[in-house]
């Protein structure tokens, strides 16, 4: 039905039983008015002057930019208001504040191009809205918070864009006790003259991250861990420039970390922790003068050097992990001089004493500990030959089988996602490998260009699987892995400030903030905070 004859419709029923009194005040120019209704036509600005108890205002033609804020505020009564091949493109928030009695409002054949997400505000009695064939490509989420009584509501003939700023609204039509016309679709390509109910919401991907730079920390580190102590999350760095292991705390008062304690490691290539109960460890991995246990039994004492690890095995290490073998902790040290050998230092007594040598004379560069259809796995990477997986049998690590097509590895980082295991194969020049496990072997299932990269580091952060591929030449670039498709896709770069020479990543939940720490080799540690944004808001 137009608008005429709507309005004629309306009026009927809005002056039943309404006493009449004489309009106050006159006729504005190029307006006609009657007892309880008014239409004007072609006025260069919004006409006022009327009757307080008037309650149908239509305006035709107008030449306003903008409705602005409280446009009708001397107009209480209104019960209609309807608009009609008008110039004006914005509606501003609160542009009809004081229609508290308005039922009707018809915003049609304008060329609107924005409204104000509180724009409708305050219009508590609206029972019917078109906002049809205007210019708009999407609306405000909340456009219609606390419109209660909506029965009828006309959006067609609109070039909405079937993108995530139409999701919300998708989302608000089941739930609305009311007629919604939606139209169709002006975009993207792919949906374009779709209807917008023939769009399923379960199928948009609206949720976007973000890592935005929060903190430097000095001196050039070779590793991170994260780890918790008493409640409280920890972050400890391996800075061998410096000499030190080096454990960070969040400071409340501050809003940043800060060193709680150093221990003295010159040349430390890794520093490993282990929690057991008031119990913390330390393996500090020395690349010359030995590598060493710290260790303190409580927390109100400092950590105290007591054991030198495996000194006739561990000669040059590049790389410690921990694991727990038949409910024992054990650390797996690699290591990469021709006369010393990988090996696994379990827990007797009060120290940690070698297990078991493994992989002698191959230049272990990393260590990467995994469990596969339910048994402990290690999986070796050296600059001799490719990747050897050993799986854990009769209380030791035998050969299973090595990575076909993955010569020059030189570290390897797995992560877990829709109950398969996937692994990240760093390679320096080249390209690096994303591999699946088939249940006997690992399969090539993504190549990513690798420009001076030491890390290809998985971190799964809130609901996001990451995976940060480092580089020395170029931005460290950070990707996600899309469930649909089972691959990494780019998410950003990282930077300003740039990471120097990135060597290890790793993140951590402080107070339901999430940061990503990344260690680098020829610069400082940099601190990023991780940020979710919606974007259908």
């Amino acid at each position: 039905m137009g608008g005429t004859g709507i309005l004629l419709l309306l009026l009927a029923g809005a002056g039943a039983g309404v006493a009449w009194s004489p309009p106050k005040g006159k006729c504005p120019p190029r307006c006609s008015c009657s007892k309880e209704s008014t239409l004007c036509e072609g006025s260069t600005e919004l006409p006022d002057g009327f009757s307080t108890t008037l309650l149908s205002l239509s305006l035709v033609r107008m030449g306003v930019s903008q409705l602005k804020a409280g446009s009708f505020m001397k107009m209480p009564s209104l019960h209609l208001l309807l608009f009609t091949s008008n110039t004006f493109s914005v509606i501003e928030d609160d542009a009809f504040s004081g229609l508290s009695y308005l039922q009707y409002l018809f915003i049609e054949d304008n060329k609107i191009g924005s409204i104000s997400k509180n724009a409708l505000r305050g219009l508590r009695s609206l029972t019917h809205l078109s906002l049809a064939n205007n210019h708009l490509e999407a609306l405000p989420r909340f456009l219609f918070r606390g419109l209660d009584t909506l029965t009828h509501v006309d959006l067609r003939g609109n070039p909405f864009q079937c993108d995530c700023r139409v999701l919300w609204l998708l989302q608000w039509v089941p739930t609305v006790n009311a007629s919604v016309g939606l139209g169709a679709c002006a975009g993207p390509s792919a949906v374009a003259r779709m209807p917008l109910d023939h769009l399923d919401p379960k199928k948009f991907q609206c949720r976007a991250i973000e890592l935005s730079w929060l903190q430097t920390v000095g001196e050039a580190a070779l590793s991170v861990e994260a780890f918790s102590y008493q409640g409280e999350p920890h972050m400890i760095l391996a800075q061998p420039f410096a000499g030190r292991c080096l454990i960070l705390v969040w400071d409340y008062s501050l809003q940043r970390f800060r060193p709680e304690e150093e221990l003295s490691a010159p040349s430390v290539v890794s520093c490993k922790p282990l929690v057991l109960g008031p119990r913390l460890f330390i393996l500090a991995a020395r690349l010359w003068g030995g590598s060493h246990l710290w260790s303190r039994a409580s927390p109100d004492l400092r950590l105290a050097p007591t054991q030198v690890l495996a000194p006739q095995r561990l000669l040059r290490p590049n790389d410690a992990e921990l694991l727990w073998l038949d409910g024992q902790p054990c650390f797996v040290v690699a290591d990469a001089s021709k006369a010393g050998s990988t090996t696994l230092l379990c827990r007797d007594g009060h120290g940690f004493y070698p297990r078991q040598s493994l992989h002698a004379w191959h230049r272990d560069t990393d260590a990467e500990a995994l469990e596969l259809d339910g048994r402990p796995h290690l999986l070796l990477a050296s600059a001799s030959q490719r990747p050897v997986l050993f799986h854990w049998f009769g209380g030791r690590f035998e050969r299973r089988t090595d990575i076909p097509e993955a010569e020059d590895v030189y570290a390897t980082k797995h992560f877990q996602a829709g109950g398969d295991v996937f692994l990240c194969l760093t390679r320096y020049i080249g390209d690096s490998m994303v591999m699946r496990w088939d249940g006997s072997m690992f399969r090539l299932l993504q190549q990513l260009p690798s420009r001076g990269a030491h890390v290809f580091q998985p971190l799964l952060i809130a609901r996001d699987q990451l995976a940060i591929l480092g580089s020395d030449f170029a931005f460290s670039q950070v990707f996600r892995l899309e469930p649909d498709k089972g691959i990494l896709e780019p998410l950003q770069e990282l930077g300003p400030p740039a990471l120097v020479a990135p060597r290890a990543f790793a993140q951590v939940t402080v107070a339901g903030r999430r940061f990503l720490f990344a260690a680098c080799f020829k610069g400082p540690t940099q601190i990023y905070q991780h940020h979710e944004l919606d974007l259908s808001a």
